[in-house]
């Protein structure tokens, strides 16, 4: 047995010696080739590609007739023997275009083999400028050999691990050679226009033409919808300096930073605000705010954008914007809220410091719908108020889906809010509340639009958290609150309608519906149940044929009691603050404004006058009448009889006038003065409501964002 198995062994070692270990590997064959003996197949192959080069390749324009330089190559020949450039490294875009050009010139050739089967070869090669026969070189060294057969050769591997390691030390000097001519990509994004009314009236006329289909009501607008209808690019070099040098460029026409890839960019710039000013009705000498920050927008891929604003702030403001402030105080020990902006602690003895961060990041996984999510403030209407939703309040958590198609674009949004007050925390910690809202614009025709608004309030009742229930985008909320309890959520229902009369004038109104009883709307008593608002207004663009002149006229009223509840922090509010109206409830409101422009310079007069009622607070009547919209709908006085001005009865007048100059159109960076007026009147005082009368001028430069709203 012994025997047999020794013969065995020794039969397969003379058989395995027997076979033809030889492996055949056969470079690629230009036509020119074919007769060339095999051992000088690869010089033969590397005069023909330098011919080629040399007889196809033409110096860019954009590159010196006398360029000295060189440019790395690294291509195959595939197994069907066409040639494929996988690298290419040189000074400039132009030059990598042309190699490739002339690389994708070259004819089809026998490709190489191995053992007889057709394979891939890869070579590298430096072409050195000029192109002429001195720097043709000796030879084009292989850098892989690869095949399909799994018995590639040991030193085959160690050549390929070579090209990924000349890769990986090339990687950087690529990506920063790839970078391209910043060209404003964020005018065709999906950016959001930073929401200012100054800013949104260098283009509200054109997205309000007869015959667009716009869809104007809900802000921010992103630059992908509002480009359909005005050329930012065309603006931007309208408005543009003269200028060569580094610093001029930056300061008068182009972002801090501005970088844009093949596939990708983004810019940043620093955010100022920066005023100085004097209240005739202060106690202390001046007034000022020291804003300083940074704006970061920037998009990946076509799909997904982003931008975040991050501000440090500290400032003192006019004697009655201060202490309206600090009747914002939320519970704590922080003295005051910044309206608009959030909470502010203690700057020195009578200023505040007040940080504020905004983001968010927007996708478009369609053309129809896009989702944006972050830390923001949103704006449902066509005027200088809104009933439905406003921007008046401090920023804060949203995710929003807009869906548009055919006539309709459809709009909503949740939100994550606060009830800051003391009688409203839960173990020391702010009240959490959600609100959740549906707008629906209708372009009926093609001078008529129609807006249906619904919007829900709800808490963390019964440990529930963000109900699911309001997650559905199509459901009606008032038929959830009925679901869920009368006093777990608090519905309100609005509308909205805009009809262009010509290019130039159009006119459009809100009306908001917090509670409805059919038997108390037509019983002509004037029931406390009748909460709800209207607001009616027009603009005239290039008034008396002045180009670019604005003018608009708005009336606003809301009866006593909309928007407020008989649930502590069902209210339609956060931190502090109205989500819609500034003014809250239980007033009527007269607004007018004129806006021009011309180049970089701007001017606007605005007058806003208006009657209010006021809760008295006295300790003789404590009655809640209807004003603040974070009263106890069951304090009220009466059921009938209920009027605007109810309570302390106070008229007051708030007229500005501006002048300012565009400094730069990239980052919106503006210098202005303003000048304003205040007269607030009420029929008695008491320690909340006195009689004021100020003038309050300040100027400054300021990256313009956000709208300032001081006409409390």
């Amino acid at each position: 047995m012994k025997t047999f198995i020794l013969g065995l062994v020794l039969t397969c070692s003379v058989f395995t010696y027997a076979q033809d270990t030889t492996i055949y590997q056969v470079p690629p064959r230009f036509e020119n080739c074919k007769e060339t003996d095999n051992n000088q197949l690869h010089n033969c192959f590397n005069q023909e590609v330098y011919n080629i080069i040399y007889s196809e390749f033409k110096l860019p324009e954009a590159t010196k007739a006398d360029y000295k330089g060189e440019v790395s190559i690294v291509f195959e020949v595939t197994k069907e023997g066409e040639f494929k450039t996988i690298y290419v490294d040189a000074q400039s875009a132009a030059l990598k275009e042309e190699t490739i050009r002339v690389f994708s010139a070259f004819p089809k050739i026998e490709p190489a083999t191995y053992n007889g089967n057709p394979t891939f070869k890869q070579y590298s090669m430096v072409l050195y400028f000029p192109l002429n026969e001195k720097n043709k070189p000796t030879n084009l060294p292989t850098i892989t050999a690869s095949t399909e057969n799994e018995n590639v050769e040991k030193s085959n591997e160690i050549e390929q691990l070579t090209v990924l390691q000349q890769k990986a030390k090339q990687e950087f000097d690529s990506v920063q050679q790839s970078m391209l001519k910043y060209t404003n990509k964020a005018y065709s994004s999906q950016v959001n226009i930073p929401f200012s009314h100054e800013n949104y009236f260098r283009f509200d006329q054109d997205i309000n033409r007869v015959g667009t289909n716009s869809h104007t009501a809900s802000k921010p607008y992103m630059y992908e919808d509002v480009s359909n209808y005005y050329d930012f690019s065309a603006e931007n070099d309208a408005l543009k300096k003269d200028t060569q040098t580094w610093a001029g460029r930056k300061l008068w026409n182009e972002h801090l930073v501005q970088l844009q890839g093949k596939d990708y960019w983004f810019t940043i710039d620093p955010i100022f605000d920066l005023q100085l000013g004097k209240d005739t009705d202060a106690d202390f000498g001046s007034t000022y705010n020291n804003t300083r920050g940074l704006y970061v927008q920037g998009g990946l891929g076509r799909k997904l954008s982003f931008s975040a604003s991050v501000y440090e702030n500290q400032g003192r403001f006019a004697q009655y914007f201060n202490q309206y402030a600090e009747s914002l105080k939320a519970f704590g020990p922080d003295p005051a809220i910044i309206p608009g902006r959030g909470i502010a602690k203690r700057f020195k003895e009578d200023a505040y410091d007040y940080p504020v961060a905004e983001a968010y990041l927007s996708y478009s996984p369609t053309k129809f719908m896009n989702i944006q999510f972050g830390h923001g403030k949103q704006f449902i209407g066509d005027g200088y108020r809104s009933l439905l939703q406003s921007d008046v309040a401090s920023p804060y958590p949203f995710l929003k889906l807009n869906t548009k198609f055919w006539k309709i674009k459809y709009t909503n949004t949740w939100t994550w809010l606060k009830d800051v007050r003391d009688e409203a925390t839960v173990d020391k910690a702010f009240r959490t509340k959600y609100i959740a809202n549906h707008y629906l614009s209708w372009n009926v025709s093609k001078r008529f639009n129609l807006g249906l608004f619904e919007s829900v309030v709800w808490e963390n009742t019964n440990d529930r958290g963000f109900d699911i229930n309001y997650l559905n985008p199509l459901i009606f909320f008032r038929a959830i609150e009925f679901e869920t309890g009368q006093g777990a959520g608090n519905a309100i229902l609005g509308a909205s309608a805009k009809y262009k009369y010509s290019d130039n004038v159009n006119v459009y109104g809100q009306f908001i519906l917090d509670e409805f009883s059919l038997s108390d709307v037509t019983g002509g008593d004037k029931s406390w149940k009748n909460k709800f608002g209207f607001q009616l207004g027009a603009k005239w663009y290039d008034a008396f044929k002045v180009k670019n002149l604005m003018l608009q006229a708005e009336y606003n009223q809301v009866r006593p009691y909309t928007y407020s509840h008989n649930t502590i922090v069902l209210n339609y509010a956060h931190n502090n603050q109205p989500m819609a109206h500034l003014w809250g409830a239980n007033f009527r409101e007269l607004v007018l404004i004129g806006r021009y422009q011309k180049d970089r310079w701007f001017g606007e007069a605005k007058v806003i006058t208006g009657v209010r009622g006021f809760d008295v607070n006295d300790g003789t009547d404590n009655f809640f009448y209807g004003g603040d919209i974070f009263g106890d709908e069951r304090d009220r006085p009466s059921d009938t009889g209920i009027t605007i001005g109810q309570g302390i009865k106070t008229t007051s007048v708030n007229a500005s006038a501006q002048l300012g100059y565009l400094v730069n159109p990239a980052s919106n960076l503006k210098a202005f003065i303003n000048v304003s007026y205040r007269n607030f009147n009420p029929e008695a005082q008491t320690l909340s409501v006195f009689n004021n009368s100020t003038a309050w001028i300040n100027f400054g430069i300021r990256t313009d964002l956000f709208n300032w709203y001081f006409d409390l």
